[in-house]
């Protein structure tokens, strides 16, 4: 996606300059980047106390890549039964031709995601292009291969054990989660005691529970828990068990929700969702929610008052002041000048103190102190401030600066900043 002519969202480093559609982040920024870490955060406590590892089930890379790698391979290779058939059979045309297809499709998915996850980093275009023609520096070479080769070993081979083994994010959820998150849920009063009859008999005369012990939940499990033994910290919360057992549930004529999304408590007290969702908000969640509102208005906040003009000042120290022709005493400085707009800015440095009169200032080699300033540059100005000899006496004096732009520009940008000036004896 384009913004102004530029990639909407641009992490470059080599600039260091965050581009995210509007706004353009800079290393003083880096502010910013600590709350939106928080918010992220709080964010994921929250939706934790609330819904356990919903993350993990249905937004997490490692869950999302799997699945579209688990997809090709049943497209290519077939069902379980299928594919552990081919698994078995000794190597034939046939064999080869399949598992080839498998992963040269593994294999150009990891490779888009690699390149596509270096685009955040380098001008998509731009790489596209040096991608096709063999023109890629060695670090762009390096990671997109490296990206590509850990996406295709993670989603490909390793699946599940990222998340069992991994994964830091598997241990503490647990600390977070309680008797009132809603997960997935195995209904052990209305399943138990599990056994397998015919669709035909009434089961309750047989004295077993809804669960025909068929053990579908646990063959289609990503992490291969059995969710009837409870609640794990291998379990990601991604559902599929949920889906497999309605289908039994269906073709038993058995009511659905055997293993379904609720509390703890919910399932053992026989409460509805709506009474179960009632014992979501305890004091933890409103503190998380509290935090997490805070942390946002605070970065809105912020973000609307963010200056898009910033300067800093350092002092020539090899001159701190001197006489010159004329009968004036110069000090030079180094300014700095951040144009965070997408236009370039003529600004007029304008300089006062409270006891200094007349004063001069130029910028560089010219006569004036008008600059041009290019749109999201960072840029150092050589300035020098007179003032006659004979209106100051020996002594170091303060000083603002301030860069403000010109009334044509039809902008109304400033900066100001304080620093010294230094009279020698």
């Amino acid at each position: 996606m384009q913004w102004n002519d530029r990639q909407a969202v641009l992490f470059d480093l080599a600039a260091r300059k965050f581009y995210i559609f509007g706004m353009v982040l800079w290393p003083q920024d880096v502010f910013y980047m600590a709350v939106i870490l928080i918010i992220s955060a709080y964010g994921l406590f929250l939706f934790t106390a609330l819904a356990g590892r919903l993350f993990c089930g249905y937004a997490c890379p490692q869950t999302v890549y799997t699945e579209i790698f688990m997809w090709i391979e049943r497209k290519v290779e077939g069902d379980r039964v299928a594919r552990i058939r081919l698994d078995e059979e000794p190597w034939s045309f046939r064999k080869f031709r399949i598992k080839a297809t498998k992963h040269i499709l593994w294999i150009a998915v990891a490779w888009w995601t690699g390149s596509t996850f270096i685009g955040y980093f380098a001008p998509i275009r731009e790489l596209g292009s040096d991608l096709i023609n063999f023109e890629l520096g060695p670090w762009q070479w390096f990671w997109i291969i490296f990206y590509s080769v850990a996406t295709w070993g993670n989603a490909g081979f390793l699946r599940e054990a990222v998340c069992k083994y991994m994964c830091p994010y598997a241990r503490f959820q647990s600390v977070m989660v309680d008797s009132d998150t809603f997960v997935v849920t195995y209904d052990k009063i209305r399943g138990e005691p599990r056994g397998g009859r015919s669709r035909k008999v009434d089961h309750h005369e047989l004295g077993l529970g809804d669960c025909i012990d068929c053990t579908v939940c646990v063959q289609v499990c990503p992490t291969g828990i059995d969710i009837r033994n409870g609640l794990q910290y291998m379990c990601i919360g991604c559902g599929a068990c949920i889906d497999a057992c309605d289908q039994i549930m269906d073709k038993m004529n058995y009511p659905k929700g055997l293993i379904r999304y609720t509390s703890e408590n919910g399932m053992l007290e026989g409460l509805d969702n709506k009474q179960a969702r009632k014992r979501l908000f305890k004091p933890r969640v409103y503190v998380y929610l509290t935090l997490l509102a805070f942390f946002i208005i605070a970065f809105l906040a912020s973000v609307a008052m963010r200056t898009p003009l910033r300067m800093d000042i350092m002092r020539d120290r090899g001159a701190l002041g001197r006489e010159v022709p004329g009968g004036l005493i110069e000090n030079v400085y180094r300014v700095q000048i951040i144009n965070m707009t997408e236009e370039p800015l003529d600004l007029e440095i304008t300089a006062q103190g409270k006891d200094l009169e007349k004063v001069r200032v130029r910028a560089g080699d010219s006569d004036n102190a008008v600059v041009k300033i290019a749109p999201f540059a960072n840029e150092w100005v050589p300035l020098v401030v007179q003032v006659p000899l004979e209106e100051v006496k020996p002594g170091l004096y303060d000083l603002q600066l301030k860069a403000e732009t010109l009334e044509s520009e039809g902008l109304d940008l400033k900066a100001e900043e304080k620093t010294s000036f230094f009279v020698p004896n």
